[in-house]
């Protein structure tokens, strides 16, 4: 049964008798909006406003292993299979409320042997047997739209499921490319010590041959010998956090930390230009808000089902068989029996309570619905403001760092000419070549940081995500075959 025929058969079950649908229809609520984002004052001129993220946002940098690496996630990570079975698991349940439209059809066959008592005028004497069949029809009209409103709560709850899968897809990608560019930033640390113990074992040598012929002490030789075994050390110490990264890449792709291996590489990767859009078009851009108004959605149908509930409820019955003391005559018109009903209604007058704290239960959930929207609407602009102000904070910092490296390389020249000539000790020059490497280092760490903002500033926008790739009603209901409706399920 193709979904456009079964919305016919559903329409034209519940319209006849479906008198009202109760509760509130779903008006979005507002949220609090600004009309432009604080942090953007200065930065924003700098970026393209013509064009929106690709949906492939992770292309942005121009890394081809890091593009690899990306588009494993959506396959293989094993948290976005666990989402999307959760989403399929919510279709399923809009599914099973819409069957509640449909008359429940059972088939019965009955066989019976037996032995009447003595003594009654009734009774027919002897052993004899009894069979029947018979076919039962039941049906719950849906006069006040309870089923209505469950399928309307569950297909919200559906959009939301997948709302939320989009979400967990877009902070495990980000969660990647922060790690991978982590480990860039770790190996351009790593060749930067290297190449500094490469000079200090240089220096290292230098003292050595001049306290060989009497020009230095022996102070200056123990000295540069500690500082290149610290250098050494601290080169040695990356490879721990490199190999957590490392382990954690290969998890997020659904490997083991065994099959994975990342080369080392150098931070060659600009930061990008991110368009920022208005703050009113991040409510359409964000999963997670998305999932937040779905839930809404749901929680304001439920408020419908709670008040239906109130109402009395309508059971009609219908049965034709057949019933013979003969199994070969059984089914002929002459034993053949029909009944319609029986037919009721039920309406509770009295129940301690149970269905006004249940309708105020709904009622609250929603509030508390709206409450978190909000809040996550909140959130995502903190987020966004957060990532602006970091992007532009730092590169005003990076040019500041730069020339504090410059300095730093004129100063270690300076100071290493002075220790020649004798007019310094060589703790000056130490001084110098500290200076030198901490500022380098600072250097990696703030194109790291920018990186990582990049990143962190993508997810903010929602990535390439917009509203429009919300399912539909009818997808977020799922397909239904012919075969769904066998009381067998067939594969």
């Amino acid at each position: 049964m193709t979904n456009h025929f079964k919305k016919l058969v559903i329409l034209g079950l519940s319209v006849p008798l479906a008198a009202c649908v109760l509760g509130p229809d779903y008006v979005r609520p507002e949220a609090v909006l600004s009309s432009e984002f604080k942090e953007v004052a200065g930065w924003k001129a700098a970026q393209p406003q013509d064009h929106v993220l690709p949906t492939n946002w992770w292309e942005v940098f121009h890394d081809a292993h890091l593009n690899a690496l990306e588009e494993q996630i959506a396959s293989a990570n094993q948290s976005i299979l666990q989402a999307q079975a959760q989403y399929h698991q919510a279709q399923h349940l809009v599914q099973s409320a819409q069957s509640a439209f449909f008359p429940l059809i059972n088939l019965t066959g009955s066989a019976n042997r037996f032995h009447a008592a003595s003594g009654q005028s009734a009774a027919i004497p002897g052993v004899r047997n009894l069979f029947g069949s018979a076919t039962a029809v039941a049906w719950e009209p849906d006069i006040w739209g309870s089923v209505s409103r469950t399928v309307e709560s569950n297909t919200a709850s559906a959009q939301a499921s997948t709302a939320t899968l989009q979400a967990l897809l877009l902070s495990l990608q980000a969660t990647l490319a922060q790690n991978y560019f982590q480990i860039k930033v770790l190996d351009s640390q790593k060749a930067l010590l290297e190449e500094t113990a490469k000079a200090y074992e240089k220096t290292l040598t230098i003292n050595q041959n001049r306290y060989a012929v009497g020009m230095v002490a022996k102070s200056d030789v123990m000295q540069a010998q500690t500082q290149l075994e610290t250098v050494r050390a601290q080169t040695i110490n990356l490879g721990v956090q490199r190999a957590k990264l490392e382990h954690a890449i290969a998890v997020l792709i659904g490997k083991t930390p065994a099959e994975l291996t990342i080369s080392a590489s150098s931070l060659d990767v600009a930061v990008p230009e991110i368009p920022v859009s208005l703050p009113s078009q991040l409510l359409e851009r964000r999963p997670d808000i998305a999932a937040a108004e779905r839930k809404m959605a749901a929680a304001n149908a439920q408020i419908g089902v709670a008040k239906a509930a109130y109402y009395p409820s309508l059971n009609l019955a219908a049965t034709n068989g057949f019933q013979n003391t003969d199994i070969s005559s059984l089914f002929t018109l002459a034993r053949r029996y029909w009944a319609f009903g029986p037919a009721g209604a039920a309406l509770t007058i009295f129940d301690g309570g149970a269905k006004n704290a249940q309708y105020k239960q709904t009622i609250d959930l929603f509030d508390a619905s709206v409450a978190g929207y909000r809040q996550t609407v909140l959130t995502s602009f903190q987020e966004v403001e957060d990532n602006v102000a970091a992007l532009r904070i730092l590169g005003q910092e990076q040019e500041t760092q730069n020339k504090a490296v410059d300095y730093a390389n004129q100063a270690l020249a300076l100071t290493v000419n002075q220790y020649q000539a004798g007019t310094v000790s060589y703790l000056n020059v130490m001084a110098a070549q500290t200076a030198m490497l901490s500022n380098r280092q600072t250097a990696l760490q703030l194109q790291g940081e920018q990186l990582l903002s990049s990143v962190l500033l993508i997810k903010a926008l929602g990535g390439g995500w917009n509203e429009s790739l919300l399912p539909s009603p009818e997808k977020a209901a799922g397909d239904t075959k012919w075969t769904d409706y066998l009381i067998l399920p067939l594969e």
